[in-house]
């Protein structure tokens, strides 16, 4: 049996279903951080970096920096 007590494994999850996953741990890390117990910030780091990883290996395209925002880009585009 799988322990599903903190979500679906990452793997498992569709590509929309993963940036949804993701949108609203980010949405509610301030949250965690500012009010939760030590235990439901130990989880909820724990699921944002599986998401995280999940998300980086999956869709790098997606993960990748705005060239304008890196300092080769800004060299590049400032002539």
């Amino acid at each position: 049996m799988t322990d599903r007590s903190h979500g679906i494994a990452p793997a498992e999850l569709g590509d929309d279903e993963l940036r949804r996953e993701m949108t609203h741990l980010h949405e509610t890390r301030n949250d965690t951080v500012l009010g939760g117990s030590e235990d439901a910030l130990e989880a909820h780091t724990r699921r944002m970096l599986e998401l995280e990883e999940e998300f980086l290996r999956r869709l790098p395209g997606e993960a990748a920096p705005d060239p304008q925002r890196t300092r080769a880009g800004k060299r590049e585009g400032s002539g």
